[in-house]
């Protein structure tokens, strides 16, 4: 019994590993997200295996019955429309069923949109932080502002008919001169990165048709120069003895 994650690919159908192949060949069922996109990507690589939904709307209702499937000894493949299982895609709540029952799981490595678009991106990626799909509505805006500090490059996950809404939340909050990029359709035909400040960008894809899924990449706050926390200093250190003299001038008196 076990429990695989199989990261399927984000476009490009030759982004398979030959692992998550051999993984799809020998497993005894495959959840999926969507089981016709999973059945084409599954009809292109040969392979013939049971199909079973799984996905944001049904995984509370459905677990317990895939958990009692792998404890009778079942290996399954967890998959989701496009890379990584339980990356902004259902997945987490079956994995930690899955270890509160004592279920092996395993992960393989894989397509992840966020990869590619932040090393394409030009911005700095030694740090960052993930914070794929933002609410809709409720806590939208104070998630924005608790970011404004962030001095992480910072990933972002939209859907089309979002990105110009998103990028000019961002502008407002971040700053209109924000370094940022902006990827979709990754590794499809049509592939493409715009790079640029977030007003730049947000003025480019106004004039033009948005398809496909978006990454959205964006500089983190820069520290200050050297000479701005030098001046700091001094100020800090200036009010400090205004402080200090006013003190003096109270205990004198």
């Amino acid at each position: 019994m076990k429990l695989y994650l199989v990261p399927t690919p984000i476009g490009n159908l030759d982004d398979i590993t030959l692992r998550a192949i051999k993984v799809l060949q020998s497993v005894d069922g495959i959840l999926a997200e969507d089981t016709r996109t999973t059945g084409f990507l599954l009809k292109h690589l040969g392979i013939n295996k049971p199909l079973h939904s799984y996905h944001m709307f049904n995984e509370h209702g459905s677990i317990q019955k895939i958990i009692a499937q792998l404890k009778q000894g079942k290996t399954l493949a967890l998959v989701s429309d496009a890379g990584t299982p339980a990356i902004s895609d259902p997945g987490f709540l079956l994995v930690r069923e899955c270890l509160d029952f004592d279920v092996p799981v395993e992960c393989l490595p894989g397509p992840t949109a966020f990869v590619p678009a932040l090393v394409n991106s030009g911005l700095p990626n030694d740090r960052f932080t993930f914070e794929g799909f933002l609410p809709h509505k409720k806590g939208r805006q104070t998630r924005l502002e608790a970011l404004a500090n962030e001095s992480r490059t910072m990933i972002f996950y939209e859907s089309p008919h979002r990105l110009l809404k998103l990028l000019e939340q961002l502008a407002e909050v971040f700053g209109p001169d924000r370094p940022a990029s902006v990827s979709r359709e990754l590794t499809k035909l049509f592939e493409e990165t715009v790079r640029g400040s977030l007003s730049e960008i947000a003025a480019y894809f106004a004039e033009k048709p948005i398809k496909g899924e978006i990454v959205v990449c964006v500089g983190g706050k820069p520290e200050a120069s050297r000479s701005e926390k030098r001046n700091k200093k001094g100020d800090d250190y200036y009010k400090q003895r205004h402080t200090d003299n006013d003190d003096d001038e109270e205990q004198d008196d």
